[in-house]
Formats: structure tokens, sequence, C-alpha cells
């Protein structure tokens, strides 16, 4: 029990240093590294910074939001090569040091037959992001396919975020915290949807 009780704390103290990263000078920089990092090896999702920086300067929300979604995208392709060319030696151990193997053992063994629409669905929720970055790259997934799902996917997220601190502010901070993966995943049960209504028609 000592050792999750420890990780935990390990977060927990990350996740408010990362907190504290909003108001540094270079917070926009920060927020470029979190994002980056998250997608690939990094615990804290980019929300910790986004968030506080956008109800600081709401009308400042896109810019950010973009940033976000261009630097998640980007870590993206180096959690996609990771697990295409360096599995063994690092994704796997990574994978087990966050606690993820049984999740990602699960989205492997589905990537034959459902891998855009487990990147359109993931690609919306908060975390973690890394797992399907990871698998992509294992399973040799088509990379043009990945990065652009990626786009659609981490843009709806990040920007969904920033339109409703935009015009919200502070009051849906704790919906935004709490319901956050309710909402993105309806989201992506629309895409997946419109999807699969065109290869359809």
């Amino acid at each position: 029990m000592a050792r999750p009780a420890k990780a935990a704390g390990m977060l927990h103290g990350l996740y408010a240093r990362t907190l504290a990263l909003a108001s540094s000078p270079r917070a926009l920089w920060w927020l470029a590294v979190i994002a980056f990092a998250e997608s690939s090896f990094f615990p804290i999702p980019p929300d910790a910074l986004l968030i506080p920086m956008a109800l600081a300067r709401p009308d400042r929300a896109w810019r950010f939001a973009l940033v976000c979604t261009v630097a998640s995208v980007i870590g993206g392709a180096l959690g996609y090569f990771i697990g295409y060319a360096v599995f063994d030696q690092l994704a796997r151990p990574l994978i087990a040091f966050y606690g993820y193997s049984g999740r990602f053992d699960a989205y492997q063994a589905m990537y034959a037959q459902y891998g855009l629409w487990i990147i359109l669905v993931k690609g919306l929720t908060p975390i973690p992001y890394k797992i399907v970055t990871i698998a992509s790259g294992a399973a040799h997934f088509d990379f043009a396919v990945f990065m652009m799902a990626s786009v659609v996917t981490r843009g709806a997220r990040f920007f969904l975020v920033a339109t409703l601190l935009h015009f919200f502010g502070d009051s849906v901070r704790d919906f935004i915290e709490r319901r956050l993966t309710l909402v993105t995943t309806c989201i992506a049960a629309g895409v997946v949807g419109g999807f699969l209504l065109l290869r359809l028609l």
C-alpha cells in the first residue's frame, strides 16, 4: 500500500508544480511543453495550465487552445515513434510505470479492427492519450491517418475548453474539471457517428 500512496503523493506534487507554471512569465511556452509531453510520457494533462491561463486571459483562450493542439499532436508523433521503434526498450516500462498495462493490452487487442475509432474517441478525453499514441505506433497504424485523427480530436477537445472559458469564465470551471470527460465522450460519439454515416452514404 505504501508504493501506491507514495506514487499518488508524487503525482499530486507534480500537479501542484505544473499548476504553478500558469503564472510564470513563460506560461505559454510551458503550456506547449506540457501539451507535447503529455501525449507521450508526462502524466499531467495540459488542462492544468490551460484552464487558469484562459481564466486569466479569456481573450487569448483560443490562442492557448491552438498551442495545446499543435504541441499535443507533435507530442503524439513522438508517442507513435516510441511505440513503433522502441516499444520493448522504452514504451513497455513507461506504460507499466503509470499502471496502464491492462488498459494498453485492451487497446492493442482492438486496434486491428477499430484503430481509427479508438483514436477519435480517446483523443477527445483528458487522459491517457499517451496510451493511444504509443499503441498506434506499436500496431504500425497508418501514420497519416493517425495524425489527421489527432488534429481533429485534440483540437476539438482543447477548443471546447477554451470556448467555454472564453464565454462563461470561472462559472464553468467546476463543470469542466468534473464533467469534461462526459461532454467530450458525447462529442466523440457524434464524430464517430458522422464518419459511419459518411461511409454508408
